[in-house]
Parts: C-alpha cells; sequence; structure tokens
C-alpha cells in the first residue's frame, strides 16, 4: 500500500489545498494531510483547529487522513512509512521556494517529493490572502471549504462599514 504525506500549516485549509489532495489520493492508497507548525509563522487558528477544519474539508474522502505533526517532517515520513511527500505548486515562485525542502527531505529521510501543479483557476488563493480579505469583511466562499468560511466569520472582527468610520 502507498502512502503521502501532504504537509503545511493549513492556516486555514484552501480549496486550493482540497484540490491537490484529491488528485493526490488518485495517485496513492492513503494521503496524511500533515499540519505542522513552522515557527516563522504567526497562525489565526491553534494546531487543533487547523486539523478539524482539515478533517471536515476532507471527510467525503476514503483513504485521506490528517494528523498534527509537532517536529520534523522528514522524521514523520519515516515513522509512517511515506513513500513521498505531495506538494501543489501554483506556479516558479512555490517550485523555488520548495525545491530546497524537497532536496532536504530526501537528504534527511530518502523521501522522494512530488509536485502536482495546481488547478489554474486556484492560482491566485492563498491562506494569507484569504485570511487579508476575510479580516477585510471580504467573501471567501469560493475560496475556502464551507466550514473554513464559517470559521473565518467567526474569529474575524467584522470591519467597520465606511459610515461608521467616518463618524
Amino acid at each position: 500500500m502507498s502512502l503521502a504525506v501532504c504537509p503545511g500549516s493549513f492556516d486555514p485549509i484552501t480549496l486550493g489545498h482540497v484540490d491537490v489532495v484529491r488528485r493526490a489520493r488518485e495517485m496513492f492508497d492513503e494521503v496524511v494531510i500533515a499540519v505542522a507548525h513552522n515557527p516563522a509563522k504567526r497562525y489565526l487558528f491553534a494546531p487543533e483547529e487547523r486539523v478539524g477544519l482539515a478533517r471536515a474539508a476532507l471527510a467525503d474522502l476514503d483513504g485521506v487522513r490528517v494528523a498534527l505533526v509537532p517536529g520534523l517532517l522528514a522524521r514523520y515520513c519515516a515513522d509512517v512509512g511515506a513513500a513521498a511527500i505531495v506538494k501543489g505548486l501554483r506556479g516558479a515562485a512555490d517550485f523555488d521556494a520548495e525545491q530546497s525542502m524537497a532536496l532536504m527531505n530526501r537528504h534527511l529521510a530518502g523521501v522522494e517529493t512530488v509536485f502536482i501543479m495546481g488547478d489554474p483557476t486556484l492560482g491566485h488563493v492563498a491562506s494569507s490572502l484569504v485570511k487579508d480579505v476575510a479580516s477585510h469583511g471580504g467573501r471567501v466562499d469560493d475560496l475556502v471549504p464551507p466550514a473554513v468560511a464559517a470559521a473565518l466569520q467567526q474569529i474575524l472582527p467584522r470591519p467597520p462599514s465606511p459610515q461608521e468610520s467616518n463618524r
């Protein structure tokens, strides 16, 4: 049985992530969504919330599970016997950022990275942009799964209307 790990911070999971996971599941018997922590990032959602939102977004997919990865991804991949790491790419800038990590993971754990080109209709979707749009009162329901849109509405304060800010 082939197992792939699809890592990310998923703060929050987007429809771009879901697209990549669905296609990865077509290539591998099982896909683990590895919710990781990057100390260089500031998170809107706690790790357990990110796991819950990812589970809700992928609940309809058999052979997909979500796990919190507390430490080094390469070690986690070795521990679970991953055949590959799957990463989604929106373009060349994503590849440039991912290439050194792919080489390091192969060096550390002997695990190869498989790159999946994201759906071009979702190429503009990034978690950071989704949070920015939502924080300014913009619609994100066409960018994220329904549970994420609801969670963003609850956690982010509603910005004042132009009439309110002119007072």
